[in-house]
């Protein structure tokens, strides 16, 4: 595969106006990544998978990363895709593309209509970051029930003290529900107190 300062400058001539940089992952993997802007991710995207010295043809991976704002820049929400050429065998290629962390704001366009895994993988980035993927043919929650109002996985996210949705309460989450006079069903404060008595 080409250096990835090559595929930047191959991207940005074939995409007019994308605004193209190349980031350093963490020190871990050791792995640029190329920052598009989100006006033009679609079509970098588009440009990767279509290019025959490319054929960026699997997505692997979909996922978002929530940077809160610190003295010195803005918060925001970070969708990073990895890309392969199963053609080619070459990969992977990272792309990111990055979104404001207020909920009416945080909006990309989706990659599914490019590469069907994404579908699944951006619906998860929906509900637990709050993400929304324009063009999306299923947009809906896929871990969370349809009524839960929030998104667990933002680093502001607060648990609530009601723990009566949680399916198997048990150990330091009821007695968290029980500090915070939250509530818990029946069944699990009665075990709660068997398990108390026995430790008397």
């Amino acid at each position: 595969m080409e250096a990835i300062e090559k595929i930047k400058e191959f991207a940005a001539q074939a995409v007019p106006g994308a605004k193209i940089d190349i980031v350093n992952s963490t020190p871990a993997a050791q792995q640029p990544a190329l920052l598009v802007d989100r006006e033009h991710i679609y079509g970098v995207a588009k440009f990767l998978k279509e290019d025959p010295r490319f054929q960026m043809d699997f997505c692997s991976c979909v996922t978002a990363v929530d940077y809160l704002a610190k003295a010195d820049k803005p918060g925001n929400i970070e969708v990073v895709y990895h890309l392969y050429s199963v053609a080619q065998k070459h990969g992977p290629l990272v792309l990111k593309v990055r979104a404001p962390r207020e909920i009416d704001q945080c909006r990309v366009p989706s990659l599914t209509p490019l590469w069907r895994g994404c579908e699944f993988q951006e619906r998860e980035a929906y509900d637990l970051y709050g993400v929304k993927f324009d063009g999306h043919p299923d947009l809906r929650r896929i871990l969370m029930w349809d009524e839960f109002t929030d998104h667990p996985m933002r680093k502001d996210y607060v648990p609530p003290a009601d723990y009566e949705w949680e399916p198997t309460p048990h150990d330091e989450t009821l007695d968290r529900a029980v500090q915070e006079g939250g509530i818990m069903p029946p069944t699990a404060r009665e075990e709660l107190e068997k398990e108390k008595a026995k430790k008397k």
